[in-house]
């Protein structure tokens, strides 16, 4: 007769948050299991973004890797609020913990997403990297304008804000789906900067495109106080497009956390 699984309800999974000694459980689709002996889970907190001692069933559906790897490690019960496996191997269906479900996703994007996963994961950072490219690189070849006095490089420059433009109407909306879809909409420090950065960094580009477009040689009295203004403007993008990218990356390749050693003594 198979052994019956102990079952955990939420404040009883919550003790075992993998903080000050205690073991790291977490909860999937109503299966509990032990990750305290991953080092992906040192600490109780997995790519410092999931927290052990919680059901983690919404946000790992959305992991990039393939969710047998949860195999590895021995379930100890089964989460008691939620549907979950009976000793016989069958499984009690009450839906509350069916991949994303909980995040209260309407039921035709769940059907969507199902359909068309792609959508889930791909569509922003397909398309994320151009406007950085592109906003970088027009006030690199004002600079080249500057130094230079070649009028390819100021066109140029002016191609580039045309296309950083162009491809934020595309990459914000992903990006505000990208983060309803697998965050939940949830706020998160990174996101906030991001979009915050973002509105901030395409009105800028927009100000300084118009600006030349209305006034084509402004760059070309660099002494004026409406040239310096406009280089103002127009070099704010290197910044606010470097601090957006990096916080995208921190939510893509999250920073290991630093352990401190201590020197022991004799």
């Amino acid at each position: 007769m198979a052994e019956e699984l102990r079952k955990f309800t939420t404040e009883d999974l919550a003790r075992f948050n993998g903080e000050n000694g205690a073991p790291a459980y977490i909860a999937f689709e109503g299966r509990v299991f032990n990750v305290t002996g991953s080092k992906f889970w040192r600490g109780g907190m997995h790519m410092k973004r999931h927290p052990a001692g919680k059901d983690l069933t919404a946000e790992m559906s959305a992991a990039p890797h393939d969710l047998s790897v949860l195999d590895r490690y021995p379930q100890v019960g089964v989460l008691a609020s939620a549907g979950a496996p009976a000793t016989d191997g069958t499984t009690v269906p009450n839906g509350s913990t069916v991949a994303g479900q909980e995040s209260g996703r309407p039921r035709a994007l769940e059907r969507f997403l199902e359909r068309h996963p792609f959508f889930q994961r791909h569509p922003h950072p397909m398309t994320v990297h151009f406007p950085i490219v592109f906003f970088i690189f027009a006030p690199v070849f004002t600079t080249l304008y500057l130094v230079t006095r070649s009028q390819s490089f100021e066109t140029t420059a002016l191609d580039c804000l045309a296309a950083g433009l162009l491809f934020c109407l595309v990459v914000i909306p992903t990006g505000l789906f990208t983060w309803m879809v697998n965050y939940d909409a949830r706020p998160m420090r990174q996101v906030t900067i991001k979009i915050v950065l973002s509105v901030c960094m395409f009105v800028d580009g927009l100000a300084v495109f118009l600006w030349r477009l209305g006034d084509p040689g402004i760059v070309n009295g660099v002494a004026g106080a409406p040239s310096i203004a406009y280089l103002i403007l127009d070099f704010l993008l290197l910044p606010m497009v470097v601090i957006v990218a990096w916080f995208g990356a921190t939510l893509t390749f999250p920073l290991a956390r630093k352990r401190r050693s201590r020197a022991t003594r004799p």
